[in-house]
This record gives structure tokens, sequence and C-alpha cells, in this order.
């Protein structure tokens, strides 16, 4: 069975049927019976299509669809029609509230077959675009256009108990300089994974320049933000890596952190101050954490 999982919205349990008998054995069905189920099922359950009735008692198909497209966590997900109605002003309707494609009762099962499987394809390829455009491809963390654009909603949204914390690999040149470029690269990946792993999975964080990293995190206080990060500091200065020829390769971080207050006007300008944080801490000897 393939692993992508469909959704049947459909308040005729003989058209439901006949779909469970044509996919079931090559997807993961669930069905809804009428609009409000299907919503409550999309809320809690990963899904990748949806094929939707039309005519519903209550809530009808198109206002379903309109649901799903409002829905910021299910908004990408493929919905195909299916109805007995083949009037051009209902599929001109179906296209224009966010279907992905129509398909007229009786169907062909071969096309039915053939449309869900170009539209779960067209997904898996939308969804590997999104994850090269949003992730650098040597850490697996947030590359710099994604974070600012995660950043900037949060600072937008809830500025209160807001910090953001700079980060810098203390004197990294000397790294690509004496074991060249590839143990430079395997570096930063390697503290990329060890301070994701030390972070809440609410904090944001991402790449912004060849060795540096930016956080955007809600604490309670400044103490717990202080600790935490001084946490990473040492966690990092317990990273080891390797070259081919097992020299062990260590180095340490120096972070500024600065907290957002009714005055700060906008995310670049608290980078900024977590960013000259960041330089007073390796004015200082480097290996420290800072904040303003």
């Amino acid at each position: 069975m393939n692993s992508k999982k469909i959704l049947i919205v459909d308040d005729t349990s003989t058209n439901i049927d006949i779909l469970l008998e044509l996919i079931g054995k090559k997807y993961e069905i669930l069905v809804a019976l009428d609009g409000t189920s299907a919503l409550e099922i999309l809320d809690k359950e990963h899904i990748d299509l949806v094929l939707l009735d039309i005519m519903m008692p209550e809530m009808d198909g198109f206002e379903v669809c309109q649901h799903i497209r409002d829905n910021k966590k299910t908004k990408e997900i493929p919905i195909i029609f299916i109805t007995a109605k083949s009037d051009e002003k209902t599929i001109e309707e179906a296209y224009a509230i966010g279907g992905s494609d129509y398909i007229t009762k009786p169907f062909k099962p071969l096309e039915l077959l053939a449309r869900i499987k170009t539209q779960l394809k067209l997904r898996t390829l939308i969804e590997n675009l999104e994850y090269i455009a949003s992730y650098d491809a040597m850490t697996g963390i947030y590359n710099r256009r994604k974070f600012f654009e995660i950043a900037v909603e949060i600072f937008d949204t809830s500025k209160e108990n807001l910090f953001a914390i700079m980060i810098d690999i203390d004197k990294f040149k000397n790294v690509n300089d004496t074991y060249g470029h590839p143990v430079g690269d395997l570096v930063i990946k390697n503290i990329a994974t060890c301070i994701k792993g030390n972070l809440c999975k609410e904090s944001v964080f991402g790449r912004v320049g060849g060795e540096e990293f930016a956080i955007l995190c809600h604490k309670e206080n400044q103490k717990e933000v202080k600790e935490k990060i001084e946490l990473l500091r040492t966690q990092v200065e317990l990273c080891e890596t390797f070259t081919e020829d097992g020299t062990l390769v260590k180095c340490t971080i120096s972070e500024g952190i600065a907290m957002a207050n009714p005055q700060t006007k906008s995310l670049d300008a608290l980078l900024k101050i977590a960013d000259e944080a960041l330089y007073t801490a390796k004015g200082d000897g480097r290996n420290k954490v800072i904040f303003r």
C-alpha cells in the first residue's frame, strides 16, 4: 500500500464503497460523511489529498474547500472534486475556490487513478522545492530567507518576552586554512546539529551567514534565556569533529543576546543589538555569552 493518505468526503455510502474498492488497496483511506467531520479529520491527521463531493447537506463541498484553503495547516492539500454536477458554472466555481482538479460522476476508474497520482506527484514536487527554498543544504536548518520570513512574523505578532541570539563560530577561518573547506563544512554541520539538539522546538533557528547562526525564541525572563544560551556554548565546546586522518578539531562559539521591548521597532533592530553583543563577546576573548 502507498503511504499517502487520502480523505474521501461524501455523504453517500455507495459512492464511498466504490472509491474504497478502487483506491483502498493503493492508498491509506479515511472517510468523512459530512463537511464538519472532514475538517475535524484534517485538523488531526496528515492528509495528502482530498476527494470531495460538492452536494452535501449543511456544509457543501465548496464550503469545505474554502475552510481547507483558509487554514494555514491544510491550505496546500490537493483537492479533487468528484461530483455529478457537470455544468460549466459549477466547474468554474470549483477551480476558483481552490479545487486542484474536477471529475464528474460516473467517473472512469483509470482516469481517477491517473488524476490522483498526478496530484500527489505535483504536491511532492512542490514540497521538495519548498524544502530547497527554506532549508540550508549543508546543515538542514532554516536558511537565511526562511529564518527571516518566520522571524518577522513572530516579531510582528508577539514581541513580549522575545529574545534574539546571534552566534558565530570563533576563529573559523583558521579551521578552513588549517584543515580545508570540507572539514570546515563538517564543523559547521556538527555545530548546527549540536545547537539544534539543545533548543526547544518553538525556537526559530537558522544559518544566516557562512559560520553565523541566529535564534529567535520566547523565554519567561532574562535569567532563563541566559542559562539556555550558556548551555549551548558549553555543549558546542564539547562538540568533536574529526578529519579523514583522525585529527580532532574542536571549536567554540560566541553569542550575543538581545531582548525585544516596546521601543524595538523591527526585527532588524533587535538582531542588530544582538549582533553588537556578539561582537563584544568576540572582542572580550571569544567563547562567551553577552546580553544587551
